[in-house]
């Protein structure tokens, strides 16, 4: 038999005001309601409501990951540096890893995630490909040292992770894997009642080739979900441009070097080109005419060779008319971090002319002779068609040139995505323009391939007594993440609506007014609720005026609400109510029970 919850023994306090730092709808009702309370930027108590819901939460998924055969372990969140050194992790992870010594001084974390304690327990107690294919998996907290926590639950320090790894003996036998957990989550966010979308996505530090993201489709995500008219959808980070057609450059008249003076932006380089240099055609110089030459420094993880690191200057072409999106441009270089480039960068390189930057220095056209030319990569945008002509630095103060052409005048050492991602855009499937949604991300699956397995020595023998290294997959759900994204769904300007798969209690009963026969009637109705095994929210708390109780209920969110209160009393009724008020109904009071299990069974 199921026990309900008394209010009036509950450890719950509401509350009546937002509190102040709350910036986003769930952050804001789930202290509202008494689920969770804050104790610092980005760290949260759990209360008894909140671990009822993130424990409904953490049971369908449980549910559905073993439906894959997966087995459940549990690590510590408190690890030695010396796995993640041997990843490179330790330094890859940068300042979001929370780093302490212990009374030895020796280094540990605290985990973000656990990659490679998966990959040494397999490798502790498993050496035969008879023993794979196994995938394992954990519910625990996860810690990041984000620069500014927000949204609440949606971005904290520390968060609750459902970590699982798959190894197998071959690539197949991952790709069957991954196809295996990617199916357990959308079951298992269907069953929560998120609305979602898959993106193809980058991998990130966590390495890997094939990775898909699942997107809560949320107007206050601080992801872009970008769609094609295919229903193909990627995160905006992995989006790739098409490659744009050859430009027949056979008419473009030779490049030449124009006096451009005080012309270091693209608007007055517009300017100066329209009133000192116009065009033969009688059309406008536009931004879409130049190119604009970014300086950024990629920032390299340690390595072998580079043991603290290195700093790498990078010059990257792109059309004037676009600006720089640096998410993107850092995916290009993942898991390198890059930022633009200093003062001090620049005075290293007095050949690059801030605001005249060409490619005469750069790139493979840099002159021979020039050493610290040399050194530096040249990349354009993916919108910069061969034999597209343009307008820019010429590398010299108050100089520019024109008429430079792509493949004929100058080259690159690649093509990277630069810039922001406009609507009118075409999709990469070539399906149509582009549309953007914003999203959080609940959960991402890997194909993390041979990575953490060579990095850690994790080989078994194979069916010839061959040592060979193992194949790894990687699946994560941030699981009260999740939760907050719910709550962000399903709400209104009352208080929270839990689905029934998901809410503390699948009724809440008040006992309202002052008559005893109120309160006597609604505890028949919770014995008889509890006898059908029905969770019960029941608020028994004799000196609170209907008014409280009603608003606690529509703050607090439980699907149905039944009432003993006056009509109780009058008419020997009962009146049940979904939280949102839809489907009200009045009913005898000895028929409550079978009416309120009829309407959870529909609910389902």
């Amino acid at each position: 038999m199921t026990k309900a919850m008394r209010m009036s023994t509950l450890f719950l306090r509401t509350l009546r005001e937002d509190p102040a730092d709350a910036d986003v709808d769930s952050a804001r009702l789930l202290q509202r309601a008494g689920y969770v309370r804050k104790v610092a930027p980005g760290i949260f108590t759990w209360l008894p409501l909140g671990l009822k819901v993130l424990d409904k939460v953490e049971s369908v998924v449980r549910e559905e990951i073993a439906k894959t055969g997966a087995q459940e372990v549990h690590f510590p969140a408190l690890l030695p540096r010396e796995p993640y050194e041997a990843t490179h992790r330790w330094e890859e992870y940068g300042e979001n890893l929370f780093r302490l010594k212990d009374r030895h001084q020796a280094d540990y974390l605290l985990a973000p995630t656990h990659e490679e304690m998966f990959t040494l327990l397999v490798k502790d107690m498993y050496s035969s490909y008879k023993d794979l294919p196994v995938v394992l998996y954990q519910i625990q907290t996860k810690y990041r040292d984000e620069f500014r926590p927000r949204a609440g639950l949606i971005r904290g320090r520390e968060f609750i992770m459902k970590d699982a790894y798959s190894f197998t003996i071959d690539e197949e036998g991952l790709k069957k894997a991954y196809a295996d957990q990617r199916a357990a989550y959308e079951r298992i966010f269907k069953r929560l009642g998120v609305d979602y979308v898959i993106v193809r996505a980058v991998s990130g530090p966590m390495g890997g080739s094939e990775s898909e993201e699942f997107q809560a489709v949320l107007p206050i995500g601080e992801d872009t979900v970008v769609v094609a008219p295919s229903g193909k959808a990627w995160n905006i980070e992995a989006l790739t441009t098409p490659e744009p057609a050859e430009v027949d450059c056979s008419a473009t008249p030779a490049m030449e070097e124009v006096e451009t003076p005080e012309a270091k932006t693209i608007e007055s380089l517009v300017s100066r080109m329209n009133e000192l240099h116009p065009r033969q055609d009688g059309r406008l110089w536009t931004a879409a005419d130049t190119l604009k030459n970014l300086v950024i420094a990629v920032k390299h993880p340690a390595d072998d060779e580079h043991p603290q690191g290195s700093r790498e200057i990078v010059v990257i072409g792109l059309p004037g008319d676009r600006q720089v999106d640096m998410k993107r441009l850092e995916a290009n270089f993942s898991p390198a971090e890059i930022e633009e480039a200093t003062a001090e960068d620049l005075a290293a390189h007095p050949e690059l002319v801030k605001g005249y930057i060409g490619f005469g220095h750069v790139g493979p056209q840099a002159a021979e002779d020039d050493e610290k030319a040399q050194t530096l990569r040249y990349l354009v945008d993916a919108h910069v068609a061969r034999g597209s002509e343009w307008v820019t630095g010429g590398d010299r103060e108050g100089v520019h040139v024109c008429h430079a052409v792509y493949g004929r005048d100058f080259e690159a050492d690649g093509v990277v995505e630069a810039t922001e991602v406009r609507d009118g855009d075409m999709s990469p499937d070539g399906s149509g323009p582009l549309s953007f949604q914003r999203g959080v991300e609940i959960g991402q699956v890997f194909q993390l391939g041979l990575k953490y397995s060579n990095a850690l020595d994790l080989k078994v023998l194979d069916q010839n007594g061959k040592a060979i290294p193992v194949w790894m997959g990687c699946y994560g759900i941030g699981i009260s993440r999740v939760l907050a994204c719910i709550a962000e769904m399903h709400h209104d300007e009352k208080g929270l609506a839990w689905p029934k798969a998901v809410a503390p209690a699948q009724v809440h009963v008040l006992a309202t007014g002052k008559k005893e026969e109120a309160f006597e009637a609604a505890e028949r109705l919770v014995a008889q609720l509890e006898e059908k095994g029905i969770e019960v929210l029941y608020d028994d708390r004799p000196k609170v005026s209907p008014g409280v109780k009603f608003k606690d209920a529509e703050l607090i969110g439980v699907p149905l609400v039944a009432i003993a209160g006056r009509d109780t009393i009058a008419n020997g009724t009962i009146e049940v109510r979904g939280r949102d008020g839809s489907g009200t109904q009045a009913v005898p009071a000895g028929e409550a029970a079978q009416v309120i299990a009829g309407r959870l069974a529909a609910l389902d």
